[in-house]
């Protein structure tokens, strides 16, 4: 072999070493820990990932772990994926999720996904500079509450007293213990009667309560636990005859009467992007949490004519969308 040939081939093979060595860098893992069931807003928490550069199974994976409504499970799993020294921790289902994954760790990044308000929920110290390793995408549901009791006051004007069903393992502090909600009520001239549940026997109870209460209408909260029971819920709705509003389009599509709030999957993609930027070497204290702008009202009609209502036509136009 000529010298020349050689020094080309040691070269080439210095090349391919290099390359091979880059390829067998550790690849990131992003834990993702949720209250409850995983469904499409994983693939939208993939597209914000995505937008960074980063594909699942190819320069990043991704620990999915979901509790299924079950939250005295989620302290172990949001251990167990601190022990595997994840990369960066996404955190969905609500801020009480966030506020376990918080405890588990102040070192490893965490990206949220809730409904409150992250500052009153211990979360961050402010919304524009977060401060130590959470950042992430708020709703800020709980001050639409007033705004979804208007609604649901303006579909039902005749119900006098309006239900609040609450979690009743949820920490006051994330959800303000109804407060919101009470104040709302109040500025209606309407008699608030407030429930708790968090598993199937409870919530039997609770609609009884509303029953021997003659509640004529129902706000549902937004935690997490009621979005995974949501085909129960509004199983419990039509039977009791109930006008019921909730906080995510997919239970009125799933037989609901009404919805007012975000659209959960695109709070999962900004979230992702997140993720990805922190992956890239950006601070989670540094990156302000996202703040939802777009909020839409959903109505199921055949829902509305099985419970014998009509809506008034000035609440009907206003809807984005209208389940016929």
């Amino acid at each position: 072999m000529r010298r020349r040939d050689f020094i080309a081939l040691a070269g080439g093979a210095t090349t391919w070493s290099l390359a091979a060595r880059a390829q067998r860098q550790p690849v990131p893992v992003i834990g993702f820990l949720d209250a409850t069931e995983l469904d499409y807003r994983i693939a939208a928490f993939r597209q914000g990932l995505k937008e960074t550069g980063y594909i699942q199974d190819y320069n990043v994976l991704i620990d999915y772990r979901g509790a299924g409504g079950q939250f005295e499970r989620l302290p172990a799993m949001a251990a167990d994926l601190v022990r595997r020294k994840v990369t960066v921790l996404a955190v969905g289902g609500g801020a009480s999720v966030a506020v376990v994954a918080k405890a588990a760790t102040t070192t490893i990044p965490i990206v949220f996904m809730i409904g409150a308000d992250p500052v009153a929920s211990g979360l961050v110290s402010s919304i524009n500079r977060p401060g130590g390793n959470l950042t992430g995408v708020s709703s800020l549901l709980v001050p639409l509450w007033a705004k979804q009791i208007e609604l649901l006051h303006e579909a039902v004007p005749n119900a006098g007293v309006i239900g609040f069903l609450d979690n009743s393992t949820t920490n006051a502090a994330t959800t303000g213990d109804g407060k919101d909600v009470q104040a709302a009520a109040d500025a209606l001239g309407l008699k608030l009667v407030v429930v708790k549940a968090a598993t199937n026997s409870e919530f039997e109870g609770a609609f009884a309560t509303l029953v021997q209460n003659r509640a004529g209408a129902l706000l549902v909260s937004s935690n997490a636990v009621f979005r995974d029971q949501s085909r129960h819920l509004v199983a419990l709705a039509a039977a009791h005859s109930i006008p019921a509003m909730y906080s995510y389009r997919d239970t009125v599509a799933a037989g609901g009467l009404m919805s007012y709030g975000n659209g959960l999957a695109e709070n999962y993609r900004l979230a992702g992007n997140y993720a990805g930027r922190i992956l890239k070497g950006e601070k989670p204290g540094d990156l302000p949490v996202q703040l939802a702008t777009k909020f839409e009202l959903t109505i199921n009609l055949k829902t509305a004519k099985a419970l014998g209502m009509a809506f008034p036509l000035t609440l009907l136009g206003r809807a984005d969308e209208v389940i016929e």
